[in-house]
């Protein structure tokens, strides 16, 4: 049995992640971190017989992760699994980008990974195990035009990523990054019919991903046979880079 954290737990990738990890092992328990938006993250609870469970946590806040933890710890004793998928983007050319929105940007993407992690790596290393799994992009190693506190974020989610998997590598502790390219989340929804057409010319494949496919390669990471995979950032992207 697995007692995983998912943050961004009201979303589609979020949701789809939870699934995984549910599916990964019929003992398996998944917390799902999520603010005041909640509905369809309830609504999954309601469907997994006890075994997923909302805990209010709003990542940027120290305290908010503090008393998150403390909570299924206070439940399930342990927290085995870290997925810190939380995300928000405000798009934007540097030159005349508002502070407010690089701040809002690398507060919830950037920050929201390390408060995580330094929240939940005490209960790791006490035990001598963890998976910790963070959500970055492909705008971290491809950044396009438009999205410049975007992809600082996430390239330094994939920096953070390397150094603590170094840091932790002798405590039978993992951490790696997921970096997907464009997936029918609702991050999508938002493009306009131009936008998507352009966006899916740039894939090999020519689809968009599909959450469960980004899925599939959290729960693969979050895994005991994942032992030996740390420190890596696997790309899902359809061929793009």
């Amino acid at each position: 049995m697995q007692v995983s954290l998912v943050t961004g737990g009201n979303g589609g990738l979020g949701l789809a992640v939870a699934r995984a990890l549910l599916g990964a092992d019929a003992q398996n328990r998944v917390w799902l971190g999520v603010r005041s938006n909640r509905e369809l993250a309830e609504r999954l609870c309601a469907e997994s017989e006890g075994r997923c469970r909302c805990v209010d946590l709003e990542v940027t806040e120290r305290e908010s992760w503090a008393k998150a933890v403390a909570l299924v710890e206070s439940v399930d004793g342990r927290v085995d699994v870290l997925v810190n998928n939380a995300g928000a983007a405000e798009d934007g050319l540097l030159a005349t980008m508002p502070v407010a929105s690089w701040d809002r940007v690398l507060a919830v993407n950037l920050d929201g990974v390390f408060h995580g992690c330094q929240a939940v790596l005490p209960g790791m290393i006490a035990r001598r195990f963890g998976r910790i799994v963070n959500m970055a992009s492909l705008s971290a190693l491809l950044a396009p035009p438009g999205q410049a506190n975007y992809a600082a974020a996430k390239a330094g989610v994939v920096g953070l990523t390397h150094a603590l998997a170094k840091e932790v590598a002798r405590l039978g502790i993992t951490v790696n990054a997921v970096c997907p390219g464009y997936v029918e989340t609702e991050a999508l929804a938002h493009l306009s019919p131009e936008r998507r057409q352009a966006a899916l010319l740039t894939v090999p494949m020519r689809r968009f991903g599909r959450p469960e496919e980004v899925a599939a390669v959290v729960r693969f990471l979050a895994g005991v046979e994942a032992g030996y995979v740390t420190g890596a950032e696997l790309k899902v992207d359809g061929g793009i880079l």
